[in-house]
């Protein structure tokens, strides 16, 4: 009687194990139409779950902001940039899913450009910008350049990227100044922290928000007020996180290497350079560093303390 008990456990055990190892479904590289299997399906299916890591407020020991600049034009972020057609059926650009998002409904925050105010802004209920007004906003700075190279006009609702029908109760995009505007989308401000954890015992990186930047309209001598002029809004990356990830970048020279946006973010596979972490002036390298040689002098000093307080945590 033991032994059929036994018996009946192994089989029952060797079961569960196939059961568990049971392999998935064997997808073909090709497509039915016999070009490469975008994996569009089973991306949306996985896309609605996103892992994210649970850190306890009392193991956080250290913690700094840091706000860093991603210019697109490096050859590293061309994949945020590319392709720069709004109606590409395989892929989106960056500002395109941003675009998507905020026509959608995602909450943005107001871009304040108040010499001593926060920056960014605190993200509040209050810092959301509604989206009745968004289109309305100059600062917003959803407008496109006219086809002679001048501003168009602020009140005329094809003029902007995002105009709100009041009719549909909804925000239309606007394709024709899309492609006006999007070649000159280059550049993106991002506020970054960096802690340690001693539950985990290493330091993280974890993105808060991302403002895209538009160099061209702001009208200031002062390198620090150019920049706070050049950002049109706010939005947080937790937020965003289910569009990046649902979409696919185009592939760098490598077909196979399918890396959503989400991915590209988290491992940090762009590249940026600091204009700002957070001290007890509160400012920015811009607002003391006046010329290119003492800016860079600052990052390199910056750079050099974070990357010396993580070699210092560890005894070799």
């Amino acid at each position: 009687m033991k032994k059929v008990r036994i018996l009946i456990l192994l089989i029952v055990c060797a079961a569960t194990a196939h059961a568990q190892l049971a392999p998935q479904e064997v997808l073909n590289f090709f497509d039915t139409n016999g070009t490469i299997r975008l994996e569009t399906e089973e991306l949306n299916a996985s896309a609605d779950t996103l892992v994210t890591v649970f850190h306890r407020k009392d193991d956080i020991v250290w913690a700094r902001l840091t706000y860093r600049i991603i210019d697109l034009r490096y050859k590293q972020n061309f994949q945020l940039y590319f392709p720069e057609k709004h109606d590409d059926p395989k892929y989106k650009s960056l500002f395109r899913i941003i675009l998507q998002a905020v026509q959608e409904g995602m909450d943005i925050y107001d871009a304040k450009i108040q010499a001593h105010e926060p920056f960014p802004p605190l993200f509040t209920e209050e810092a959301k910008i509604k989206r009745r007004d968004l289109a309305m906003q100059n600062k917003m700075c959803f407008v496109a350049k006219a086809a002679d190279g001048t501003d168009a006009e602020l009140d005329d609702e094809e003029s902007y990227l995002l105009y709100y029908d009041s009719v549909q109760n909804a925000m239309i995009f606007n394709p024709a100044r899309y492609n006006l505007y999007v070649r000159n989308q280059y550049k993106y401000l991002i506020q970054e922290v960096i802690f340690f954890d001693k539950h985990t015992s290493r330091l993280h990186r974890q993105l808060i928000a991302i403002a895209p930047l538009q160099p061209e309209y702001a009208s200031s001598t002062d390198p620090m007020l150019f920049l706070r002029q050049s950002v049109k809004f706010w939005i947080l990356y937790k937020d965003l996180r289910p569009y990046l990830a649902s979409n696919y970048m185009i592939p760098s020279q490598n077909e196979v290497k399918r890396v959503t946006f989400d991915d590209f973010f988290q491992k940090r596979l762009y590249t940026s350079y600091l204009v700002g972490e957070t001290n007890i002036y509160n400012r920015m390298i811009l607002d003391y560093a006046k010329d290119e040689v003492t800016a860079k002098k600052e990052q390199t000093r910056i750079e050099t303390e974070l990357l010396n307080f993580e070699q210092d945590l560890w005894e070799y």
